[in-house]
């Protein structure tokens, strides 16, 4: 099987940076920051989508400055605000033996992407990791995994797509790619099954037998 890891929430726990890195742009643009704990549910969709609620669809320049605010502190401190969820790395290392392909699938900037796991040492498990470009492009997830379906050219019915938020099991059953949600990020049970999850786990040591269990789900 062809699997798709989201990385926030899934492979590694970013909520302290990515939170402290809107709390510190938020400030610097001269607003009120909610607290860090109202802010969790900017874990997951693209940081465009976030900024658009939190600022308003209409704010112009100052969105525009805010990202900028905002990737200049995630970009130097925020990404290493962060850590590899325990059991996960085993079970990387579980799924390759067991020749399954591996691949990170993010609407993360890929810059950032790839920075994170090259400082997690989690590289070679992964064929590629690929998420956004910095102008918002492919941060969807629907063309995020499109755009990795027809790259690599593996067949939609050959594929998983593994995550912790509705955004993974959406774009996965657009692309009529099975889905397994994980219950340790930052989406609920009731979240991701209602966007199509075929099975939600708990742990990542349940990760291989799990992937038994959702192969026929598809579509």
């Amino acid at each position: 099987m062809h699997l798709l890891f989201d990385l926030d929430g899934t492979l590694t726990d970013s909520c302290s940076g990515i939170i402290r890195s809107i709390r510190h742009a938020l400030t610097e643009s001269g607003l009120t920051p909610p607290p860090e704990a109202n802010l969790r549910w900017c874990i997951g969709p693209p940081i465009f989508k976030s900024f658009a609620i939190l600022l308003g669809q209409e704010s112009g320049e100052l969105f525009d400055s805010a990202i900028r605010i905002y990737r200049e502190r995630y970009s130097r401190i925020g990404l290493f605000e962060n850590e590899v969820y325990p059991e996960i790395e085993a079970a990387l290392i579980e799924l390759s033996k067991h020749g399954h392909v591996l691949y990170v699938a993010t609407s993360k900037a890929t810059v950032y992407a790839k920075r994170i796991i090259d400082h997690f040492e989690l590289a070679t498990y992964f064929h590629s990791v690929d998420g956004s470009e910095l102008d918002g492009t492919r941060a969807d997830k629907t063309q995020l995994i499109a755009h990795i379906l027809e790259r690599e050219k593996i067949a939609a019915a050959t594929t998983i797509m593994i995550g912790d938020r509705e955004h993974d099991m959406i774009g996965a059953k657009s692309n009529a790619v099975a889905r397994l949600g994980v219950l340790w990020g930052y989406g609920s049970r009731e979240e991701l099954e209602a966007a199509g999850a075929a099975a939600c786990i708990s742990s990542p040591g349940q990760l291989a037998a799990a992937i038994r269990e959702v192969c026929p789900f598809v579509g």
